[in-house]
């Protein structure tokens, strides 16, 4: 079976806790207990612990009624319609779109204490909050920073200035007071700061330690690329064993592929990098006020065939004045808009190939533990 065959069987796993020590159990419980009640999804929630070998493995995940109630086929961009939540404006609204949203993946978010599970949550807060405030400049050549915090190295790329704190570096970086002062980065570095920022912010709160090595090591070189996505990040979903397509927990690192092999040739094309901020929104870094639904995105990325042209050195470029009419022409077309959702709603083909596949990709990307007992980042030096 191929993964862009519309009968796969999903299933829900939830959140699973695996503990060693018996007494971590009951406490483990008690919390997890009272965070649900407190949201008021507790008796929407199936609990099961077993052991094995010495361990424990605590599973919660949401009940199938309360899941097909609220994301029927695992769609999570329209929970703040069925729960009647808004979770741009309300916290503890974010709150429960995330933890619903986890607590029916059909990939297990496996946690090493519910101290963690609050990190993890705290974390997706600070990205959503930071994706809806960064504003950039897209360019995929050149790259600049503020010069109070950064410095730029030909082997090592943009350092921290010594002392200077990492979280304000990061700050002023992506979150200009206005966006004619924005700094210019690539869609992949753009989410690399953003999530940085996020995960340096919850360090503050419950591992200064850990944040002061993250400051000293990116004094020495930047995190970033294959390193960044290794040290710091864990990748759930495969081609073979893909999440719902429509299925996203607010914070998560989503890729949308162009599958277009002519205009994926063009330096920053190959694809986008974005922030899923709930509420069917994903962050759009160029143009912060106007983030994208993930209709529109797809939207997006189709017309990118339509604005790749030739230059003059010779290599392909991209026109987004071209881009922008088309997106806008089709989504004033319901028969055109339809066939583009149809074209692109299809899991993306593997690297190299283009054929049939959409550009929705299979996996999902958030950061790792961040606890002082717990902690599984790590920064080489």
């Amino acid at each position: 079976m191929t993964a862009n065959q519309t009968n796969i069987h999903f299933e829900s796993r939830g959140i699973e806790f695996v503990v060693n020590a018996p007494d971590e159990v009951g406490h483990l419980q008690a919390s997890m207990q009272k965070h649900l009640q407190a949201l008021q999804l507790w008796q929407h929630v199936d609990a099961v612990t077993s052991s094995q070998n010495g361990a424990y493995r605590c599973a919660y995940k949401l009940k199938e009624v309360a899941r097909e109630q609220w994301a029927p086929h695992w769609d999570t961009t329209r929970l703040y319609s069925t729960m009647n939540i808004d979770s741009q404006k309300n916290a503890e609204d974010l709150d429960k779109e995330i933890l619903v949203s986890m607590l029916m993946t059909t990939i297990p978010f496996v946690f090493p204490s519910f101290d963690e599970l609050v990190s993890a949550i705290r974390i997706r807060h600070y990205l959503v909050n930071a994706g809806y405030k960064a504003a950039l400049n897209f360019d995929t050549e050149a790259a600049e920073r503020p010069v109070d915090y950064w410095y730029y190295d030909e082997e090592e790329g943009f350092l921290l200035k010594k002392g200077q704190s990492i979280i304000d570096g990061l700050i002023k970086a992506t979150q200009p007071t206005s966006d004619k002062d924005a700094y210019s980065f690539s869609c992949y570095r753009a989410t690399e700061y953003v999530i940085l920022l996020s995960i340096a912010q919850e360090l503050k709160n419950v591992n200064p330690d850990l944040l002061k090595k993250m400051e000293l090591r990116s004094e020495r070189s930047a995190i970033r690329s294959g390193e960044f996505h290794e040290a710091l990040l864990k990748e759930y979903g495969t081609l073979d064993n893909p999440f719902p397509m429509k299925y996203y927990v607010p914070g998560d690192r989503v890729w949308f592929r162009n599958p277009d092999d002519r205009s994926s040739d063009v330096a920053g094309y190959e694809g986008s990098w974005v922030i899923y901020l709930g509420h069917n929104l994903f962050t759009n870094f160029w143009k912060r006020n106007q983030p994208f639904s993930l209709e529109t995105k797809c939207v997006e990325v189709y017309h990118w065939r339509d604005g790749v042209f030739v230059g003059d050195d010779g290599e392909p470029q991209m026109n987004e004045e071209i881009v922008e009419s088309c997106v806008k022409q089709s989504l004033a077309d319901p028969a055109k808009y339809q066939m583009i959702i149809d074209r692109m709603m299809r899991y993306r083909d593997p690297q190299g190939v283009y054929k049939e596949g959409g550009c929705i990709d299979a996996s999902r990307e958030s950061p790792r533990c961040v606890r002082p007992l717990t902690a599984d980042l790590t920064f080489s030096n």
